[in-house]
């Protein structure tokens, strides 16, 4: 059955039903405390809200007062979407749910005292805390490249105003130039997002500036359904795109933003415009909390709680679970079983046994999308995959069409997921 937001809707509405639960009485509600407004965060927060029936104080820490997708995004970039129809309000999380929402930033987790503190001073005391902060970036990564070096070459890898830069500076290149994107390495968010991107990136450049070239310099030998890109940029933007690997120095780059030069194994490319996505790591908060390995927050997979702490969750991009990729619907499906083990936790309600789902959509051109997915059980080791499903190459145009607007229907569903 093809995905839509009736069903999305109808399937969360389904899970809500099977975990409700009486409200607690007694002295004072327990305590939750989520960081990060995302996929993660923001799903978490409502359902331990709506779920709970008001018996758990719940507190979402989020420094944006609208929230954009980072997913969609590269629909934005290709025209397919408008800026606007990717950013999202709390406001009914905090009318509709009772959720106290902070815009400000958490700059402090002290686990012992189990208390978080915001840039203005305040601290919030916890029962459990829920991290969802997504990603940031491993310093020097890319050499010659740095957070203060964004504006002349973005990452636009966060959802937010670095897209809408990225964009303007494509279609800003001149007649004929070129656009470079450096890919990030293994494990990264949104493991198709880089080359959906690239076929973006092709399809405004086919309509606005049709003699410029693309330059993928990647330090992967191979990327997520690259046999399906590549069959699409043959058939589309034939011509138009290169791709370097290792083999040919992908892995050996420095950029230099005030030149605007990219250097592959030595060999320097004058670029027009130029997209560095570095190598990631869990948002700051995770390493400030000590619930990291140094890169990634490892998690038990029947409920992604910290293995460093069990008073704490991590959720989405930030965690180290497993098979599920980093994804907006990954965090979507994590934060559902996480809100229903702190429920139970803090209630006493039924917790069910947790069961995870994936899907990634990608669009190549107009009406030509693709999708990758599994569902997911917890083992002893890991969150492992218990099947998996791919787009193959060769579908009719019929097929691709429905595929894409699926995942308008799923965009629709877990953004009212997220925020009511």
């Amino acid at each position: 059955m093809p995905l839509n937001r009736r069903h999305f809707i109808g399937a969360s509405a389904a899970v809500s039903a099977s975990l409700a639960a009486p409200r607690v009485l007694g002295q004072g509600r327990p305590r939750v405390v989520v960081i990060g407004g995302g996929s993660g965060g923001a799903t978490a927060a409502r359902y331990i809200a709506k779920d709970s029936d008001g018996a758990i104080d719940v507190t979402l820490i989020e420094p944006q007062r609208t929230y954009y997708t980072c997913y969609f995004s590269n629909l934005y970039i290709g025209g397919f979407q408008d800026y606007d129809d990717l950013g999202h309000s709390y406001a009914r999380l905090a009318s509709d749910y009772g959720i106290n929402v902070v815009h400000d930033t958490a700059v402090g987790v002290d686990r012992d005292a189990k208390t978080v503190t915001i840039a203005s001073g305040e601290t919030f005391p916890y029962d459990k805390l829920v991290l969802s902060p997504g990603i940031d970036f491993v310093d020097g990564a890319v050499p010659g490249w740095s957070l203060a070096d964004q504006d002349a070459m973005p990452h636009a890898y966060k959802g937010g105003t670095q897209a809408a830069l990225l964009k303007a500076q494509i279609e800003a290149m001149p007649e004929g130039g070129l656009y470079a994107m450096v890919a990030p390495p293994n494990p990264y968010r949104c493991p198709p997002g880089p080359y959906e991107r690239i076929s973006m990136v092709a399809h405004l450049l086919t309509q606005a500036n049709p003699t410029a070239k693309i330059l993928i310099v990647d330090p992967k030998e191979n990327f997520s359904k690259q046999a399906l890109f590549e069959e699409g940029w043959q058939k589309h933007y034939s011509g138009m795109i290169s791709r370097i690997g290792p083999d040919f120095g992908g892995d050996i780059v420095e950029v230099n933003p005030a030149e605007m030069t990219v250097s592959i194994d030595g060999v320097v490319e004058t670029v027009d415009a130029c997209n560095v996505i570095p190598a990631q790591k869990a948002g700051h908060i995770a390493e400030i909390a000590g619930v990291t390995d140094g890169r990634w927050a490892p998690v038990e997979p029947t409920a992604m709680r910290s293995t460093m702490d069990e008073n704490v969750h991590v959720l989405g991009d930030a965690s180290q679970q497993g098979d599920m990729p980093k994804s907006g619907f990954s965090a979507n499906s994590q934060a559902k079983v996480a809100a229903m083990a702190i429920r139970g936790e803090l209630t006493g309600s039924r917790v069910f046994p947790a069961k995870y789902s994936n899907t990634c959509w990608s669009l190549i051109a107009a009406d030509d999308g693709v999708k990758v997915g599994a569902n997911y059980e917890p083992t002893d080791e890991k969150i492992a995959s218990t099947g998996s499903f791919i787009s193959q190459t060769g579908e009719d145009a019929a097929l691709r069409k429905q595929t894409y607007e699926e995942s308008l229907g799923w965009y629709a569903g877990i953004t009212a997921d997220m925020f009511g």
